[in-house]
Order: structure tokens, then C-alpha cells, then sequence
């Protein structure tokens, strides 16, 4: 939502082109780009022959025909999916009719209505989102030369997963770590807590570099993701100071601690200043007369 990363992709992306990023990694951007995906869905390929898709993007048949056309002489084994959003995970089931690979992935943890108050707040909830193969948390997807372990990071959603190539001590990183901007976290499929718990979880590995599905490779991750705890520590303490002015509510709070976005995502905002606030709450910090939502009228107890 919020830019943090000043290595981006050029605007001039070509949609439907693939590129190649490492002998064993190729890209192809779907044409979906918006304030919340930025330049399109990256969808990865991974290995040579025999190959597994990574989050396949949206249900635009341009983008799902750029990816079978530029696998027509190879084999798909795998359908990888990181979450359930409508930008990720929609195009792995005509993906899936075509080439009959399985669709790995996690079931969302309960099923999630999408938001209907007609602000901008993330991409839409896929919820005919239905993995065949349920993956876990060390699992190991294997194929010709290649070796995805699964990395369970909830947070952005429930069912968040990212996809670690050994081989290359890469970390494909989905939503969860993006090279252009801060995840959104929205309540209640979203979790601060488990948002902070995996960036936290993600610091303690080796990888040295990832992939977001949005945005540049990032190649100083344990940079950037000390950067996004520090970030998220640093809304805190704004939330707290709103308090301290004399502020209780979330509509008060947003037009202060985010007077630099474009107010058209304050809808956004809203939902990850509630996020932070569920996390308060739940650690004792703040009260609330009934359970937190965005009309809530809140209480630091300091």
C-alpha cells in the first residue's frame, strides 16, 4: 500500500512477454496493473521441460494464453498458488482444464465475503479458490532440477504461502514481501500479529533473494524485511500518539497517520490501522466496548 522500495520494474513492462530471470526462472506480467498490484501479476516459471507455474494471475485469457503458448513445448507439473486473491489464483483453474497439472496451494481459513463498501481496499477474494493438493508448512514440491519448499507466512491472508527454490536460495514471496510497497493486512482473513510473527520467522533464513509476484526482485531481503518490521512499529507508536491527541476512533486516526497516500486508499488504510489496533487490543494495550471493527471507538490503557 504504502511504497517502500525504490527498486521497482520500469513503467514500460511488456504484458504477455516472458522473461528470464535466472537458467531455471522465467517471468510473464499479466495486464492487470492498479494501486494494488502495481505493473500486473508476475507470474513465475520454474525449471526447464517439466515445470511448475507460480501463481498464475488473473482470469484474463491474454495472460493465461501468453503462459501455455510459451510452455507449448514443455510440461506443466505443477500449479503453484501463494494465496487466494482474485489476482493470484482465478487463471490456475483453466490453467489446470488445459495442461491437468494439480493445484497446490492452502484453503483460506474460513471462507471471506468480498468488501462491499465500494472503497479500494485490496484485490478481490477468490472463493472458488480450491487447491486439489493442500501444501503445509516444510513441504517439499520437487520436480526436473528443481525444489519448492513450502513456507506457511500468514498475515496478508490465512492461507498465505511462499514457495522457497533451494537450488537457489530463492524465496518466490507472493504478497507477503513485495518489491515495490507494504502489504495490506485486512481484517479478519488478515493478522498483524501473524503478519509481524512471519516477516520475524523470515529473518531467521538464508535466502538471498526474492521474487514478489508485484514488483523488482528484492535482493537485500533481511534489509528490507527489518525495514518492514521498523515500519510497522513506527504506525504504532503514530497510533498511540493519536491517542495521546485525544483521537478514539479509526476515521480520526487515518487522515493523520497516512496525510501522505493518496486518499483514495484511506479505505485501505482504515482496515490495516484496524489490523494494528486488533493487535493492541489482543495484547492488552487498547480496549474497546465491543469487538474492534472500523467504527469502534477505542481506548489506550497505556
Amino acid at each position: 500500500m504504502e511504497n517502500s522500495n525504490s527498486n521497482q520494474f520500469s513503467s514500460n513492462v511488456k504484458y504477455g512477454v516472458v522473461e528470464q530471470i535466472t537458467p531455471n526462472i522465467r517471468r510473464i506480467t499479466a495486464p492487470n496493473p492498479s494501486p494494488f498490484t502495481f505493473t500486473g501479476t508476475g507470474t513465475y516459471i520454474v525449471g526447464q521441460g517439466k515445470v511448475s507455474v507460480i501463481d498464475p494471475g488473473p482470469l484474463i485469457k491474454s495472460h493465461i494464453t501468453a503462459i501455455l503458448n510459451a510452455l507449448a513445448a514443455e510440461t506443466i507439473t505443477h500449479i503453484v498458488v501463494t494465496h487466494h486473491h482474485s489476482d493470484h489464483s482465478p487463471a490456475s483453474r483453466p490453467l489446470a482444464a488445459v495442461c491437468g497439472a494439480p493445484i497446490f496451494g492452502r484453503s483460506v481459513r474460513e471462507p471471506v465475503p468480498n468488501d462491499e463498501s465500494g472503497d479500494p481496499v485490496e484485490e478481490a477474494h477468490d472463493l472458488e479458490f480450491r487447491p486439489t493438493v493442500q501444501v503445509h508448512h516444510g513441504q517439499l514440491l520437487e520436480g526436473n532440477g528443481w525444489t519448492l519448499e513450502c513456507i506457511h507466512t500468514p498475515g496478508h491472508t490465512s492461507n498465505h504461502m511462499c514457495y522457497r527454490l533451494l537450488e537457489e536460495k530463492a524465496l518466490f514471496s507472493g504478497d507477503h514481501v513485495m518489491g515495490w510497497s507494504t502489504s495490506v493486512i485486512i481484517p479478519p482473513d488478515g493478522s498483524m500479529s501473524d503478519y509481524l510473527k512471519s516477516l520475524h520467522m523470515l529473518l531467521e533464513a538464508d535466502d538471498q533473494i526474492y521474487y514478489p509476484t508485484h514488483g523488482a526482485p528484492v535482493k537485500s531481503p533481511k534489509l528490507l524485511l527489518k525495514q518492514y518490521i521498523d515500519h510497522r512499529k513506527t504506525r504504532e507508536r503514530q497510533i498511540i500518539e493519536c491517542f495521546e491527541n485525544g483521537m478514539s476512533t479509526i476515521s480520526e486516526m487515518v487522515p493523520i497517520i497516512y496525510r501522505a497516500i493518496d486518499p483514495r486508499l484511506h479505505g485501505a488504510a482504515a482496515r490495516s490501522t484496524l489490523a494494528t489496533l486488533i493487535m493492541l487490543y489482543e495484547s492488552g494495550i487498547v480496549a474497546c466496548s465491543n469487538e474492534p471493527a472500523l467504527d469502534s471507538v477505542f481506548e489506550y490503557l497505556g
